[in-house]
C-alpha cells in the first residue's frame, strides 16, 4: 500500500510464482510426501515461521525519524525484494502445499489418460484467478492509500501491531 499497485503487482506476481512451486511439487507427487512425512513438514513449517519472525523483526525495529510523533522510518523495497517475499512466503507455507493435495484431485477424473498433467492445468487456472484477485487487491488498496494519510503515530502503531501479530503466527 506504501509503496504503490506495482509494488503490489510485484507481490503478486512473487505469491503467484510461488503457487507454481506447489503446483508443480504435487503433480510430481512431492507434496505427498509433504503430507506424509512428519520431519519434512516440520522443517517447512520451521523454515515459514522463520521467515515470518524476521519480517515481524523489520516492522517492529521501524523508529520514528524524529521524537515528536514521525512517520516511521522503513526504507522503500526493490520490486525485487518484494516478489522475493511474496515468493518465499508462500513456497515456505506447507498449507498451501496440502490445499493442493486436497483441493485439486477432486477435479480430476479417476480415469483421466494424464492425471499429472490434469492436475498442472487446473493448478495453473486456479493459479490465474488468484493472482487477478491479488493483483485487483493491489490495485485497489494503492488508490485507497494515496487517498487515506494516516497520522505518523497511527502508521507507526499500525507497523508495531502487524510485527506484534507476525510474531504470535511465527511462534504459533
Amino acid at each position: 500500500a506504501s509503496q504503490g499497485w506495482r509494488a503490489g503487482s510485484a507481490a503478486a506476481l512473487g505469491i503467484g510464482a510461488g503457487t507454481f512451486v506447489h503446483i508443480f511439487a504435487a503433480a510430481l507427487g512431492l507434496s505427498a510426501l509433504l503430507a506424509t512425512s512428519a520431519t519434512a513438514f516440520t522443517v517447512i513449517k520451521l523454515l515459514g515461521a522463520a521467515y515470518i519472525l524476521y519480517m515481524a523483526w523489520g516492522l517492529l525495529r521501524a523508529r520514528p525519524a524524529a521524537p515528536v510523533a514521525a512517520a516511521p522510518v522503513l526504507p522503500p523495497l526493490s520490486w525485487r525484494r518484494i516478489f522475493a517475499q511474496g515468493f518465499l512466503t508462500n513456497v515456505l507455507n506447507p498449507k498451501v502445499a496440502l490445499f493442493f493435495l486436497a483441493f485439486v484431485p477432486q477435479f480430476i477424473a479417476a480415469d483421466a489418460p494424464n492425471k499429472a498433467l490434469a492436475f498442472i492445468v487446473l493448478g495453473c487456472i486456479f493459479n490465474l484467478n488468484g493472482m487477478l484477485w491479488c493483483h485487483a487487491l493491489a490495485l485497489f488498496t494503492a488508490q485507497a492509500s494515496a487517498r487515506i494519510k494516516l497520522p505518523p503515530a497511527a502508521t507507526l502503531w499500525l507497523n508495531r501491531v502487524t510485527g506484534g501479530l507476525f510474531v504470535w503466527l511465527g511462534i504459533k
